[in-house]
């Protein structure tokens, strides 16, 4: 039986970070993946959808260079070569992972894990099962896409994140079911290679929970790449016969080479013994602690499978919370989750992080407003990218910051600023007062910062501001 200090689950961004910091603190670690490192992020999600949208965002530029003096001819788009380069990518980085786990000298182990009482794990494999003892267990399996019931069983013309991004040949048509971050990226990158989209979210607009200023600023680059966007309507039957045939609500129906189902994804918690071990469930998640310790001493869950915010970089946020407390030493808190900054990559991008001014005004919050728009940056009209908005929310009378959202060329870069102001606790006055490099994107987020307090420079005074 082989005794570490910390054996951790699933190598994904979550559970290799963990691993890795845990080894570089001195502890003793073991790995333990079923399939390949880096998970979900680096294989079906996003890595693989990054490296497509910078195409998508190569065929854009191109799609203007007559205003740059550049005449084209005979421009040819290779999709096979395309999706080359992402796997291409993906392997890169994993190899990336590979080599530092290498040299932190984890121990790395393929096949699936299930507790087995307290401080031990079995590992299976075929042809072997193992067990392994450590003095604490960090559970890093990450989730899985939703595959709405009406969509089951699967089918090689009713995909999910999974399937879309290691298909090699791209559908003529596509129906994307669900107005979310995956479904409004996918939708803007079929589009621009050529593929006839249609996007269908439920509710009243996509994007739910961002910004309804940078929604529709997102809502009007997708149409602008030809994708139709039904909000507000009910996908009710799809039948599998030659291609897809969409039925909604409305009685409508629309056939599709492709049905791309984007509504969510559910941690993985099958198969890892919880409910034996002790482990509590909440709402389909682990339940955990500030240290992201579960019901079970010792036994830790981080990322999506601790069901908060699913996203890459808080599961690797997760991960340094947990080996802080096993191994006792300094590190990150929890409960910042209003400094996570979250994106979405589209044309143009959007990027958000704190609190909305809706969130605010809906809770009776007095809060000001600044806003400044990329048509107004030098930068942003030199590059070609006058389309976007910063939008700052302060505390009405102290000007704390509470909230900023950017839609627009580079916002995930600039909503980084944004953040750290927030964490900060810097005023709207604190972060104005940084001198921002001349010209660049940046100075966007500073006049936004300024026009919280009417003092704006390159934007008409308000004479009759309180």
């Amino acid at each position: 039986m082989n005794a570490y200090d910390l054996v951790v689950v699933g190598a994904g961004p979550g559970g290799y970070v963990a691993a890795l910091r845990a080894a570089h603190l001195g502890a003793r670690v073991c790995l333990v993946e079923r399939e390949r490192l880096g998970g979900t992020c680096l294989h079906r999600g996003c890595i693989p959808t990054k490296a497509l949208h910078a195409t998508a965002r190569q065929l854009s530029a191109w799609s203007v260079a007559a205003e740059h003096g550049i005449k084209i001819t005979g421009l040819d788009f290779d999709p096979p070569r395309a999706l080359a380069r992402k796997d291409a990518v993906v392997k890169r980085l994993e190899q990336g992972i590979a080599n530092l786990v290498k040299h932190a000298g984890i121990d790395l182990f393929y096949g699936d894990a299930v507790l087995d009482g307290a401080g031990r794990l079995r590992v299976h494999r075929p042809g072997m099962s193992g067990l392994i003892r450590a003095r604490a267990i960090v559970l890093a399996t990450g989730s899985r896409p939703v595959r709405p019931k009406f969509l089951e069983p699967a089918d090689k013309n009713v995909l999910t994140s999974d399937e879309i991004l290691v298909m090699q040949n791209l559908p003529s048509s596509m129906l994307v079911l669900g107005g979310g971050y995956i479904g409004c990226e996918l939708a803007g990158i079929l589009a621009r290679f050529g593929s006839k989209v249609t996007l269908v979210e439920q509710r009243p607009q996509l994007l739910e929970n961002q910004d309804a200023d940078g929604v529709r600023l997102v809502t009007q680059g997708l149409q602008r790449l030809g994708v139709e966007i039904l909000t507000g309507t009910l996908l009710q039957q799809v039948e599998n016969n030659s291609g897809v045939l969409a039925t909604f609500a409305d009685g409508r129906s629309q056939r599709f080479d492709k049905v791309l189902a984007a509504v969510g994804r559910v941690p993985n918690t099958e198969g890892l013994g919880l409910s034996e071990a002790g482990v509590t469930l909440r709402g389909g998640a682990v339940q955990v602690d500030a240290n992201m310790q579960t019901t079970v001493p010792g036994v830790y869950a981080i990322g999506d499978l601790a069901g908060s915010v699913m996203l890459a970089h808080v599961a690797m946020h997760h991960a340094e919370i947990a080996v802080a407390h096993i191994l006792n030493t300094p590190g990150p808190q929890r409960g910042v989750d209003r400094q996570v900054p979250s994106v979405v990559f589209t044309q143009p991008e959007l990027a958000q992080v704190g609190e909305s001014e809706a969130a605010c005004r809906s809770r009776g919050q007095a809060v000001r407003v600044g806003r400044f728009s990329f048509q107004a940056s030098g930068k942003a009209l030199c590059d070609g990218a006058g389309e976007g908005l910063v939008k700052l929310v302060a505390d009405a009378q102290t000007g704390q910051l509470l909230g900023g959202m950017v839609v627009g060329e580079d916002a995930s870069t600039l909503i980084a600023e944004i953040a750290a102001a927030i964490g900060a606790g810097q005023t709207a006055r604190q972060l104005a007062a940084i001198v921002h490099a001349h010209p660049t994107l940046s100075e966007i987020v500073q006049e936004a910062a300024r026009d919280l307090d009417n003092e704006a420079i390159h934007k008409p005074f308000k004479k009759d501001a309180g």
